[in-house]
C-alpha cells in the first residue's frame, strides 16, 4: 500500500513584518505553526509523510525548512524559494547542492504586479538553470494567469511542474469558466501535475459545502487524471475555512468513488514519485 502524503503544507515562526499577506480576517494564522503542531494533525488522518512549501520569499526560510525536515521523520521534502530571476541564482543553487531534502522551488507569481512575470526572460533563464537538477517547480498563480502559464510550460517541455491549488478557481462565485477550459489546456502538457489543495480558501470560508467544491474536483480529475493529481492540505492556511481533518475527509469523500489504486495515487503515490520522496 502506498504511503499517504500531504504534498503541500507550511510552517512558520510568525513575525508581522515577514508575513504581511496575513491580513484582516486572518488573525488565526498570526502565530507560530511548527513541526509538532503539524505532526498532531497528520497522525489524526493517518498521513505518513509530507512536503513543506515556502511561505515567504527568502533563502533563509528555505535553509530553515531544510533544517526542520532534517530533524523530522514525517517531513520528506521541501519546496523552497530562491531568486530564480536573478543572475545570482545558479550560485544560490550551489548552496543546497547535495541536500536531497530540497525537492523543488516556488515563486509567488500571484503577487507580482506584472501579469506576465512568469514569461519574463530573466525568470525563464532561471527555470532553464534547473535542467539536470531534478528539482520540481511549483506554479502558484490565480486562474487569470493560466493562459500565461501554458505559454511558460511550453518553453520548458523537460521540466516537471506542479500546479498549486488548482490555480485558485473562483469557487466562492461558483464560476467554472474560463478556469475549466484553461486548466484542460494546461493539463495537455504531460509534464504538469496538480495539487488538490487550497479549494476551501477560494470558497465561502464560513458556509462552503462539499457540493460547492465537487465541480472543481471533477474538472481537474477529468483534465489530469489520477496519475497526475496529489492531495495537499495547505495547512495551516486551510484553517481560515476548515480543520485539517475536515479537508482530508472531503478529499477522501471525492476520491472514494475511484478504484483503490487510483485513490492510492492521489493520496500519496503521485507525490512520492514526483518529489522523489523516501521513507
Amino acid at each position: 500500500m502506498a504511503e499517504r502524503i500531504d504534498a503541500h503544507h507550511h510552517l512558520w515562526r510568525y513575525r508581522k513584518d515577514e508575513y504581511r499577506w496575513i491580513g484582516p480576517g486572518m488573525q488565526g494564522l498570526a502565530r507560530d505553526f511548527l513541526t509538532k503542531d503539524l505532526e498532531e494533525e497528520m497522525r489524526k488522518c493517518g498521513i505518513d509523510g509530507s512536503v513543506v512549501v515556502q511561505a515567504r520569499q527568502s533563502v533563509e526560510e528555505t535553509d530553515w525548512l531544510l533544517d526542520l525536515a532534517g530533524g523530522s521523520s514525517l517531513i520528506r521534502g521541501v519546496v523552497g524559494w530562491a531568486p530564480i530571476a536573478s543572475p545570482a541564482f545558479p550560485g544560490v543553487l550551489e548552496r543546497w547542492e547535495g541536500n536531497s531534502l530540497l525537492k523543488g522551488l516556488r515563486h509567488i507569481i500571484q503577487d507580482e504586479a506584472d501579469e506576465e512575470f512568469i514569461n519574463r526572460r530573466d525568470f525563464n533563464a532561471g527555470i532553464r538553470a534547473l535542467a539536470g537538477s531534478s528539482l520540481v517547480y511549483d506554479i502558484l498563480i490565480y486562474e487569470r494567469h493560466l493562459p500565461a502559464a501554458v505559454k511558460f510550460v511550453d518553453w520548458h517541455p523537460n521540466q516537471i511542474f506542479v500546479l498549486d491549488h488548482m490555480a485558485k478557481p473562483r469557487i466562492k462565485d461558483h464560476q467554472l469558466e474560463p478556469w475549466g477550459s484553461n486548466v484542460h489546456e494546461l493539463a495537455k502538457r504531460e509534464n504538469v501535475y496538480c495539487k488538490l489543495s487550497g479549494m476551501v480558501t477560494e470558497a465561502d470560508w464560513q458556509n462552503w459545502t462539499a457540493a460547492d467544491l465537487r465541480p472543481y474536483f471533477d474538472v481537474v480529475l477529468n483534465a489530469f487524471g489520477p496519475k497526475r493529481l496529489m492531495f495537499g492540505s495547505d495547512w495551516p492556511v486551510c484553517w481560515l475555512a476548515c480543520t485539517y481533518g475536515r479537508w482530508f475527509d472531503t478529499v477522501h469523500e471525492f476520491v472514494n468513488e475511484l478504484s483503490g489504486a487510483e485513490r492510492e495515487l492521489i493520496l500519496g503515490g503521485v507525490a512520492s514519485e514526483v518529489y522523489w520522496l523516501k521513507k
